[in-house]
């Protein structure tokens, strides 16, 4: 069952709305299932010309308004549609009228036996959905209680889906991020935009964050990336308390930005959240997990200015394969480690993965698996997971990823090692999906199963062979140096190693017959010819 709250003025619009033909005639036969007096005393009547009078209807709902003792609520007409999920049978009236009277009992603005309580009327004009309307006054001229009515709603959906066999929804918990509204979609449509600003938005503070140790990183990027920014400041000079977000382009009808603060893009991107994942630290651990690998040791503190695209082909399929060999690496730690605390902060490092992925490889399908992960990563009521050196070994490796710039400026990627990163990460998203599963927040599950299902159909695709290209001299590799500085194995070591001969095939490589240890220890391995264009140079 899915429920949607609403608050407004003025019942008398909702009632001719109710009863009209929706915008797109979907309404079809509208009438009154439910209500605080029987459905049929309630009922609007026909008039001569075979119009309904509803002037009975919206006197009666409005008049416990008039001897309120109190000052009335600001928005006094309280509205909740519910509608049954996709695959569920058809209810009946009577079935519609016992969850309508549900939802009044637990939100309290009705309860039963109260004779009091607000006065309220249920009317269905589809198939799937019936709308509850009640006006925020009660009999006794007192005020209802509504605290905290969108959770209670919820919890009136889980007990009629319990009670009539429909499909269980999610809980409210408070881990999904704000949908773009009907108004911003709309106006992405007419603009002719792929997507709404806000889903845009959300994906570019996003891999911001993922890839940046610092606020200032974070600001860097996201001016790099295009987008507008806008800083709210605290007390102190340099105290930066929010942030807002805008893209160029994307204007009201004043001709201002459309601004969109982080809390309004998703629960993890608020300015305190993040700070929290920059300055935050696991117990016994340094301040910052990745100084245990070298990370942030002589490379500069701005992205700016960085030769991570002019990396060579060898040092790319270096970085790939590092990060895959991290992504592994976490897939048995989410296998076989039993504390939460490792598995919520392993799915937040797992989202940075998949949005750093996708924004440096361009891949759509990992795009789209960070967009859908997000839910996944997130923990309920907007807490932030525990710091982890697991979560932050894996962070570690994405960051050194996001620092490279890899497959930019139309450099061939490492086709090979990309593919096993994609791989790794379906496998890591369907361990977290089982985590979540064991948690019982299906929710969040069917995000993560959903993303792992759209990594898989990337690696099912066939991949382009990449175009020949000749190999820079060892003495041209410095851009390896700043790469190498963070990776959390040993990097060095690997990129110091001769490219083997172009005679090789691709058995040569397997663990055993000359292969690096990192890529041994990924749990997936591709049989794919990788060395093609080293073949024919």
């Amino acid at each position: 069952m899915i429920d949607k709250v609403t608050r407004g003025t003025g019942v008398a619009k909702l009632i001719y709305y109710l009863y009209g033909p929706g915008k797109h005639n979907e309404h079809t036969d509208p009438h009154l299932v439910a209500g605080y007096r029987h459905p049929a005393v309630l009922e609007p009547d026909l008039r001569a010309d075979g119009r309904r009078d509803f002037r009975p209807l919206i006197a009666v709902l409005n008049s416990p308004l008039e001897t309120l003792r109190r000052r009335p609520v600001e928005e006094s007409v309280w509205q909740c549609s519910l509608r049954t999920a996709r695959g569920d049978r058809e209810l009946s009236d009577e079935e519609w009228a016992d969850i309508a009277e549900e939802l009044m009992h637990q939100t309290q603005i009705a309860p039963r036996g109260d004779p009091h309580g607000c006065r309220w009327i249920a009317v269905r004009h589809a198939d799937d959905h019936i709308h509850v309307v009640a006006t925020l006054a009660r009999d006794d001229g007192r005020n209802p209680n509504i605290r905290g009515d969108y959770h209670k709603a919820r919890r009136a959906c889980r007990i009629v889906e319990e009670r009539y066999g429909l499909q269980v929804t999610a809980a409210a918990d408070r881990t999904a991020a704000p949908r773009p509204t009907r108004a911003e979609t709309e106006h992405a449509r007419r603009k002719g935009w792929a997507e709404p600003p806000r889903t845009t938005l959300r994906r570019a503070v996003a891999t911001a964050a993922a890839g940046a140790r610092s606020q200032e990183e974070f600001f860097a990027r996201l001016e790099e990336a295009g987008v507008l920014v806008r800083l709210r400041w605290g007390r102190a000079p340099v105290e930066v308390t929010g942030y807002s977000v805008a893209l160029p382009g994307h204007t009201n009808r004043d001709g201002e930005p459309v601004w969109f603060a982080g809390r309004r893009l998703a629960p993890d991107l608020t300015m305190p959240k993040l700070q929290q994942r920059w300055n935050g630290s696991p117990p016994g651990q340094p301040t910052h997990e990745d100084d245990r690998y070298g990370i942030g040791r002589g490379r500069p503190r701005s992205i700016r200015g960085s030769t991570g695209a002019a990396l060579t082909f060898a040092e790319r399929d270096a970085v790939y394969q590092q990060t895959a060999n991290a992504v592994g690496k976490a897939v048995q730690q989410m296998r076989w480690i039993t504390d939460p605390r490792v598995g919520a902060d392993l799915a937040a490092a797992t989202s940075d993965a998949l949005h750093v992925a996708g924004a440096v490889t361009g891949n759509r399908h990992l795009i789209a698996a960070a967009d859908g992960f997000g839910r996944a990563a997130r923990e309920p009521y907007g807490r932030q997971p525990a710091l982890t050196r697991y979560g932050d070994a894996l962070r570690a490796a994405v960051r050194i990823l996001a620092l490279t710039r890899i497959g930019r400026n139309g450099r061939p990627d490492p086709m090979v090692e990309v593919m096993s990163l994609i791989i790794n990460l379906a496998l890591l998203a369907e361990a977290i999906a089982d985590f979540r599963e064991s948690q019982q927040r299906h929710a969040q599950a069917a995000a993560a199963r959903t993303a792992a299902t759209g990594l898989r159909a990337a690696v099912r695709k066939p991949a382009p062979v990449p175009a020949p290209r000749v190999e820079q001299p060892a003495q041209q590799m410095h851009p390896a140096a700043l790469a190498a500085m963070g990776f959390p194995t040993s990097l060095p070591d690997l990129l110091a190693r001769p490219t083997p001969p172009p005679t090789g095939t691709t058995a040569d490589r397997r663990p055993g017959h000359g292969s690096s240890p990192a890529r041994a220890t990924c749990p997936v391995r591709i049989d794919l010819p990788r060395d093609r264009h080293r073949d024919s140079g």
